[in-house]
């Protein structure tokens, strides 16, 4: 017995190693690939083989689950810090520009915040406690009469999420000039337009959002498990 409880101590730590490097490369991978980068993608970039990240996470759910609970808390913590400043329009001009600049540096958390289920029950939870703040705060904006009458979290969410894949995660300039104009249309009442930031926007940006987005694979198109992965239990 003294022999064997050593020599199993460092195989538990190994494994809890490579699930964090795992992690962090599937941070990396999905934010600039989205949800359908591949698992040969992300093991590579963590440094280990094909199997050990189907071992650690048999089902891509899993990792997604795993990998966006501290982001979904991060928009709560957003939310919640939003209800309480005291000037309801201030507070929803800096989530939307929160959120967007969010989206725009991770696009594997734009696709969880615009996507619904797909297995993912935890990260579905996670979006059931962001919709009722969410929508506590427009309704904030009405009360004091700076938002208009019937817009809804979906209202901005759409708009947001396309700006976010506005040119490259740097290009904030564009991005905050259309959140402008966003919110110069949804306020009731305005002494005049507010000044434009930055550039127009170019051929360039517009050629960047016709380019081909992938697409989610369903839950039965996984792909093909590498020699040697296990089978998901």
């Amino acid at each position: 017995m003294t022999t064997v409880q050593p020599a199993g101590r460092p195989l538990r730590r190994d494994a809890e190693r490579n699930r964090l490097l795992v992690l962090a490369a599937a941070r990396r991978v999905f934010a600039a690939r989205g949800l359908d980068a591949g698992f040969d993608e992300i093991a590579r970039e963590a440094g280990v083989g094909a199997a050990t990240v189907y071992r650690r996470f048999p089902e891509r759910a899993d990792l997604v689950d795993a990998l966006f609970e501290q982001q979904i808390d991060e928009v709560v913590a957003q939310l919640k810090s939003a209800a309480v400043d005291p000037d309801p329009w201030a507070a929803l001009r800096r989530f939307l520009r929160w959120g967007m600049e969010a989206q725009a540096h991770d696009r594997g958390l734009a696709e969880v915040l615009a996507e619904a289920g797909h297995g993912h029950e935890d990260l579905d939870r996670g979006r059931q406690r962001i919709e009722p703040l969410a929508g506590a705060l427009i309704s904030r904006a009405q009360q004091v009469g700076r938002l208009r009458p019937g817009v809804t979290p979906l209202d901005l969410l759409l708009p947001t999420t396309l700006f976010a894949r506005v040119g490259t995660p740097e290009d904030a300039d564009i991005r905050e000039r259309l959140l402008t104009l966003l919110l110069d249309g949804l306020v009731v009442a305005r002494t005049a337009p507010t000044p434009l930031p930055g550039s127009p926007a170019t051929e360039d940006h517009l050629a960047a959002l016709k380019s081909p987005r992938r697409g989610r694979s369903a839950p039965a198109a996984r792909r093909p498990r590498p020699e040697g992965a296990p089978a998901a239990s």
